[in-house]
């Protein structure tokens, strides 16, 4: 069988300018996710910017370099959509030649399959094809399948550098399901920083670490707070800690060293480290490759609310822009300023509450620095124009560096008491002034100054 996969490989192999000429005029292109994202086949697409009008790019978190986007800042050749914008989808919103598409990550596969306009084109970077002719979509695969089975034409980018990851459902794809194939000249893989917590975020951090015990299955965000969160886990004394999160980062592989992590109080997925897509170092990417206790899944199983309920001990952490003091949350706009997007956190923070004894934390510093000095991240209202990233419904527990705040069967005025006594001193009475015209606010509120 190997050598009839191989024979079909052979025949399937292009140059990226030749694979991409089955790109027409009003064609949807579907890259994959992150860093399993098109590189040198957009390049070579990019080149083709005078034959081509209206073609229309979907990527989640675009972790290449935007090279169609550069070759055409009208946007009237190539136009760009990102599920979740990262840094540099952000920087082509700004510009104008981005759009963001607002979605629930765990709804994502059904909505290829159902309710998205099909992409008539796939493109993906992905392993070397293994001796059964599959080649690995495991760093990337929250949705891949999903656009595959929808595709006319899949073209896929193999990179060496790219890890082979163990999967327990569509992390893979087979050469007999490919159209062209390219062999890329092997870049390095995008990273992402590995952030160091502040002094505020190592505050919120300790509050959460009180929390968990000997166990607890993590989910954790990127950024200061989950680093903070890896580290102390990584220093204590906790064991038996499982995983199962959409992304996985660095913090993971610094409590995996330390002995922290083994999975086996797991309810499913017993002793496996379960993910949807990575994006770290290139330690982090050697750490996936190849590695059993390591496992992808798409995101329809990673962040469905029903399969995170039956994992016990589930312990979410994620983090905000800002709130009110109903309980609203926002994580994805500075107003009306788009920052990312949705991704998972309301698929964890209903998903965690539901599970038994499970913890759903959202977690942000108290103040940040504006433009006119200090401001706090708890509002009376939210910013005008703010999206809503978890309904007041849904949230479970607020962080700052202040304490917790559980919003749980809470009424609002007993909300308003709680969050303001996680706000930064120097606000509460603000907070309170607002409350009180708000009619939010009772006289027997015990949080004063």
């Amino acid at each position: 069988m190997k050598e009839r996969w191989l024979e079909e490989y052979k025949k399937k192999l292009v140059s990226a300018d030749e694979a991409v000429k089955v790109v027409q005029s009003g064609d949807w292109i579907e890259h994959a996710f992150g860093i399993n994202g098109a590189n040198e086949l957009d390049k070579a697409l990019a080149a083709r910017k005078d034959e081509l009008w209206d073609v229309k790019i979907r990527c989640d978190i675009g972790a290449w370099p935007h090279y169609t986007n550069d070759a055409d800042p009208t946007g009237e050749h190539f136009y760009w959509n990102s599920w979740h914008c990262g840094g540099l989808d952000r920087k082509y919103y700004n510009q104008g030649t981005l759009s963001y598409i607002p979605m629930k990550f765990h709804e994502l596969p059904y909505m290829t399959r159902n309710d998205v306009v099909p992409a008539r084109v796939f493109m993906a970077t992905v392993s070397p094809m293994d001796k059964h002719g599959y080649f690995s979509i495991g760093a990337g695969c929250p949705s891949a399948m999903a656009a595959i089975e929808k595709a006319e034409h899949v073209l896929l980018e193999v990179n060496t550098n790219m890890p082979r990851v163990w999967g327990g459902n569509q992390e893979c794809i087979h050469i007999s399901q490919v159209d062209y194939v390219v062999e890329s000249s092997n870049p390095p893989l995008p990273t992402i920083p590995d952030v160091q917590p502040d002094e505020t975020e190592q505050k919120i951090a300790g509050h959460i670490i009180k929390r968990l015990y000997d166990g607890c299955c993590i989910q954790l965000g990127i950024g200061g707070i989950p680093n903070a969160i890896g580290n102390m886990i990584a220093d204590s004394d906790l064991k038996d800690l499982g995983v199962h999160t959409e992304m996985y980062v660095d913090a993971y592989l610094k409590m995996t060293k330390a002995g922290k992590i083994t999975g086996a109080k797991k309810t499913i997925d017993k002793y496996k480290q379960v993910f949807s897509f990575a994006m770290g170092s290139p330690e982090l990417y050697d750490f996936i490759d190849d590695n059993p206790g390591v496992i992808a899944y798409s995101v329809d199983y990673t962040n469905s609310p029903v399969v995170v309920a039956r994992l016990d001990d589930f312990v979410s952490v994620n983090a905000c822009i800002e709130i009110d003091l109903f309980g609203q949350v926002c994580a994805e706009s500075v107003g009306t300023r788009h920052i990312s997007g949705t991704g998972g956190q309301l698929d964890f923070v209903e998903g965690a509450y539901k599970a038994k004894n499970g913890q759903s934390f959202v977690c942000m510093t108290s103040t940040f620095q504006g433009k006119e000095g200090v401001v706090s991240r708890i509002k009376p209202i939210l910013t005008p124009g703010a999206i809503v990233t978890d309904p007041r419904t849904a949230v479970h527990m607020i962080v700052t560096e202040y304490g917790i705040a559980n919003m749980k069967g809470k009424s609002t005025w007993e909300r308003a008491e709680a969050l303001v006594s996680i706000a930064h001193p120097d606000f509460r009475e603000g907070l309170i002034k607002d409350a009180e015209q708000m009619k939010i606010w009772r006289k027997s509120n015990k949080i004063r100054g």
